[in-house]
């Protein structure tokens, strides 16, 4: 059964970074495209990065050149390094993957301030 687990999350000051980390049960990473989301309290849920199988990266405008979605076959691990983070990105994160059905993890808590 899949299972993904995140990790990694905190509370950091503007400016600073956060890696988080989604290790994957059940599956293999690098057949799959997989996805981080974030939700803030009372907002909807928005994509924040993809990575194809093939390895592509595709990433929402408002973390483009800050954030890098990255993985690790070996350690059956999908990473999000998070640069130059602003209060803004203040979210619960969570990874993501279609195979037969979506599933995601329960997520991770990030918390941004000044």
């Amino acid at each position: 059964q899949v299972q993904l687990v995140e990790s990694g999350g905190g509370l950091v000051q503007a400016g600073g970074s956060l890696r988080l980390s989604c290790a994957a049960y059940g599956m293999i990473l690098n057949l799959n495209d997989m996805h981080w989301y974030r939700q803030a309290p009372g907002q909807v849920r928005e994509l924040v990065a993809s990575i194809t199988a093939g390895g592509m990266t595709d990433y929402a405008d408002f973390v483009k050149g800050r954030f890098t979605i990255s993985r690790d076959n070996a350690k059956s691990t999908l990473y999000l390094q998070m640069n130059s983070l602003k209060p803004e990105d203040t979210a619960n994160y969570y990874c993501t993957v279609f195979i037969d059905r979506d599933y995601w993890g329960r997520g991770t808590q990030v918390i941004v301030f000044t």
